[in-house]
Parts: C-alpha cells; sequence; structure tokens
C-alpha cells in the first residue's frame, strides 16, 4: 500500500512536469517538509529532457518562491508564536538573534544550500518580524534561482550516470524513501497529537504580535 502510495505520488509529480515543482514546492516549506524532495524531481526530469533544463531550474525556482512565501506569509499572520509553537524559546530565539544580525543573508545562504540546513524558521521569522517583502523576494529568488539552475543542468549533463544509478540502487533508495515518508508521517501525527494533548490548535492561531526589547 506504502509503495503504490509514493510511487503513484512520484509518477504524478514526475508527469505533470513544470507544475508539479510548483506543487512540491508548496509541500517542501510545510510543517512536514521533504527534505531533498524538490532537488530529486528538478534533476530527473532535467535527465528526462535534456534541452528543457532551463524550464524546469525556471518552474522549481517559482516552486520554491511559492512554498517560501507561504511560509512567511504563516510567521506575518501569526507572529512570533508561529516559530516558538513549533521549536523550543531557546532555539527560537537564536534564530530571531541571527535573523536581526544578518537579515537578507539569514535568508539568502539556507535557501541556496541543501538539507539539511533548516529554512522554514527563517522564513517565519521574516513573517513575523514583517522583513520587507522586496527584499525578502529577492534573497530567496536569488538563491533559487542558482541552486535549481546548477541542478538541472548537472541533471541534463549527467542524464545516463543518474538513471544508471537509480537503476542499480532502485531497490535501497524505495526504502530509504519509504523510511522517510513512515518517519514523516509519524512526525505530522506525533505534532497533531501533542497540540491537541495541549489544548491548542494543529496550526498555530493568528495573534497581536508583541514588541521584542
Amino acid at each position: 500500500m506504502i509503495f503504490l502510495l509514493i510511487s503513484g505520488l512520484g509518477a504524478w509529480l514526475e508527469r505533470l512536469g513544470g507544475v508539479g515543482l510548483i506543487l512540491l514546492g508548496l509541500a517542501d516549506n510545510s510543517i512536514v517538509p521533504l527534505p531533498g524532495s524538490m532537488d530529486a524531481l528538478t534533476i530527473v526530469l532535467s535527465a528526462h529532457q535534456k534541452d528543457w533544463w532551463p524550464y524546469y531550474a525556471i518552474m522549481a525556482t517559482i516552486g520554491g518562491i511559492v512554498g517560501a512565501y507561504a511560509t512567511y506569509g504563516l510567521g506575518f499572520k501569526s507572529g512570533e508564536k508561529a516559530l516558538e509553537n513549533r521549536v523550543s524559546k531557546k532555539k527560537a530565539e537564536r534564530i530571531y538573534s541571527l535573523f536581526k544580525k544578518y537579515g537578507f543573508w539569514s535568508l539568502f545562504i539556507p535557501a541556496l544550500l541543501p538539507p539539511p540546513v533548516p529554512f522554514s524558521p527563517f522564513l517565519m521569522v521574516a513573517g513575523a518580524l514583517q522583513y520587507p517583502k522586496r527584499n525578502f523576494f529577492i534573497a530567496v529568488g536569488t538563491a533559487r534561482a542558482i541552486r535549481y539552475s546548477l541542478l538541472a543542468w548537472l541533471g541534463s549533463i549527467y542524464s545516463k550516470q543518474i538513471f544508471g544509478f537509480f537503476h542499480r540502487y532502485y531497490r535501497s533508495a524505495f526504502w530509504v524513501v519509504v523510511a522517510l515518508a513512515v518517519m514523516g508521517g509519524m512526525a505530522a501525527l506525533f505534532w497533531t497529537w501533542k497540540r491537541k494533548r495541549d489544548g491548542k490548535s494543529v496550526i498555530p492561531d493568528a495573534k497581536p504580535k508583541a514588541s521584542r526589547a
């Protein structure tokens, strides 16, 4: 059953092509992100259609920006509590401190680097502190464009090696994906159970922004 769900979802996203990258971009920056999923789909699509790699790079960039802006909007709407309800107060304070110190670069660098570098917390902080949208789009858009253009280009150049690797290690890769999917589902269930046990909504409610000293 899990195999059918995962393979079916992957095949569906692959058939959607560039549109699938935009949909995956939304999920990739959700409460339970999908680390590396955007990178993998960008590479696979570019390897399938080598001449189309600029198109897939552009669509992946758009998907990354759309997904990032959705998380930014959650922080903007819900305020600082949106982050503090997801991570420990100590970690939240550290992220606020980093963002206030580095601003633009605290968005650009995580958007440029692959997992496991955290990105969503900085997006929420940018929204909670009402970081200018223009600077937000420049930072995230530029970093994502560089990242996905490089991945799409590499996918088009090394398409034979990529598909040879998948053919050889398909079974191992499949079980890794299954394990990640199960862990992601368990994390989502635990998050929901914990929020309900504490009498809180699963998604943090909007609250007035409190000024920080």
